[in-house]
């Protein structure tokens, strides 16, 4: 069962590059010498600016709030986390309404500096960067913020002892030791912008990926489309693999004696009236001001007018996809990670591997090759929710498999083996004692492909059935032609159904086993 699902993971993808790979060379000539460098330029820059500003974001603020103690530090512990529940494309058309021509920020930039003053607009390479770091840096904040919590002090008190400055401790101590969790939360964002269809598609971005969709959509070419997904997934896999060789040559041991917990700093009302105002302007950007004027459109006559049974069908088929998608997922990530647990082969090692093909296929090209596959092999399916599952399941699986994984691991095969012992069998077994004992990493596992599902674009964009419209399609319909009350029921609805999700994982009292 593992090597076949393993074998139905890979295939859509060997699909995709066979079909690259079989293309006229005029095609190739043409794209390569045309489209290509432009797009590979835009990607990369974007990618490498996205990191740079998000690295900045999420070390300060993880350092704020681990290194100082002031009041409501522990709130803004978890708003800082929250903007992993707005989507991208969310939070660009709510920039694009904020800093567009005759937005209510250059509005107010006129007053200050002439009626002809401009700012910057928000379908620019500055645009999309503001965007995209204020979605992306919790991704480094939490891991930071995890590696602080646990950091040993004792390194700082010796470098102080020899005579370091405390900036010079910071460089040459502190931030040394931080840098797997760090290097893990930049690959994390390099490869989320990579893969965002959202952001860069609501406010006109030439990216690598929203080529891809183009190219689907517009010019119905998908020999064009093979190829730039094919480029989208090497440059994806030499981030991952980058990534990956660092974590494997980068050894930072902290020794267990001696270790002491860091102390936090407690501030005076001047510091924290300066770190306040700095979450706040943060927290706000990325989440506050964007909820605010959701609610604020959603309130409106001709949003409210929207709620009406035909809305409840895009709320009904959003939550229908994502559970069966996230059912799917779970069923098919069980085996494969409970067989490279307790009988790591390389066979099952392998498979288990090969599942995690999804992390290097963003949306447009997981919906491409489930297209291309299913056109030449399964055309009966064509036009049905079964093939947006099946994209689904191939995007999202390594999401779960992330916490079905070590949730296995952490239990060990001794209580399975007493179980053998008192007369049950191996499947028993596993049913009795092993899952219950990893159903708190099931859940985990279900709810995030399920908040992911929900939010997911590009390839219910590309797959859905005819009028089977969902939250993220109604989203990004409204809010490509600037209808934004329109679009606010929708997004409102979205973040708000990943609130509690998200304050659900980062409960450690109930994630613990």
């Amino acid at each position: 069962m593992a090597l076949t699902s393993a074998a139905l993971i890979l295939l859509p993808l060997v699909y995709v590059m066979a079909l690259a790979f079989s293309s006229d060379p005029d095609i190739w000539y043409r794209l390569l010498t045309t489209r290509v460098p432009e797009l590979l330029w835009n990607t990369v820059s974007l990618a490498g600016a996205v990191a740079i500003l998000a690295l900045g974001l999420g070390i300060s603020t993880a350092w704020i709030v681990t290194r100082f103690e002031f009041p409501g530090r522990r709130i803004w512990e978890v708003a800082l986390v929250l903007p992993l529940a707005m989507p991208t494309y969310v939070l660009a058309y709510v920039f694009n309404y904020l800093l567009g021509f005759g937005g209510p920020v250059e509005q107010l930039w006129q007053v200050l500096a002439g009626p002809q003053a401009r700012i910057f607009s928000p379908q620019s390479f500055s645009g999309v960067t503001l965007v995209m770091t204020l979605a992306t840096y919790p991704f480094i904040y939490l891991l930071t913020r995890s590696a602080l919590l646990n950091f040993n002090v004792s390194f700082e008190e010796v470098a102080r002892t020899c005579g370091a400055s405390h900036l010079r401790r910071i460089l040459s101590v502190t931030l040394p030791l931080l840098r797997p969790s760090i290097v893990a939360g930049v690959a994390l964002v390099i490869l989320y912008v990579v893969s965002d269809f959202g952001a860069v598609s609501l406010l006109r971005y030439q990216t690598l990926t929203y080529a891809v969709f183009q190219q689907m959509t517009g010019q119905l070419d998908n020999q064009a489309a093979s190829i730039l997904s094919l480029l989208l997934v090497v440059l994806a896999l030499l981030f991952l693999l980058t990534e990956r060789w660092f974590r494997h040559k980068s050894r930072f041991y902290q020794t267990a004696g001696g270790y002491r917990a860091p102390r936090r700093i407690h501030c005076n009302w001047l510091l924290t009236a300066g770190l306040t105002a700095s979450l706040f302007l943060i927290v706000g950007a990325a989440f506050g001001i964007p909820v605010f004027l959701l609610i604020e459109w959603s309130l409106s006559p001709e949003a409210l007018a929207l709620l009406d049974t035909r809305f409840f069908g895009f709320v009904w088929n959003s939550a229908l996809l994502a559970s069966l998608a996230s059912t799917a997922a779970v069923l098919i990530g069980l085996p494969l990670a409970y067989l490279a647990s307790r009988k790591p082969t390389w066979l099952n090692t392998g498979c288990l591997q090969a599942a995690y093909a999804g992390y290097v296929l963003p949306g447009p090209v997981a919906a491409l090759a489930v297209l291309v596959l299913f056109l030449k092999v399964l055309p009966f399916f064509y036009g049905t929710v079964v093939v947006l599952i099946v994209a689904y399941v191939l995007h999202f699986l390594p999401a779960g498999l992330q916490s079905l994984e070590p949730s296995i691991q952490q239990i060990t095969p001794n209580v399975e083996e007493v179980a053998r012992t008192l007369g049950m069998n191996a499947r028993e077994a596993v049913r009795k004692v092993t899952f219950p004992l990893i159903r708190n990493g099931v859940i985990v596992a279900w709810v995030l492909i399920f908040l992911q599902t929900m939010k997911e674009l590009p390839a219910t964009l590309l797959l859905r059935p005819v009028g089977f419209d969902t939250l993220a399609i109604r989203v990004w319909l409204e809010a490509s032609e600037e209808y934004y009350q329109l679009a606010a029921p929708s997004a409102l609805l979205i973040v708000f159904v990943g609130l509690p999700a998200l304050i659900l994982l980062l409960s450690r009292d109930w994630r613990a086993a």
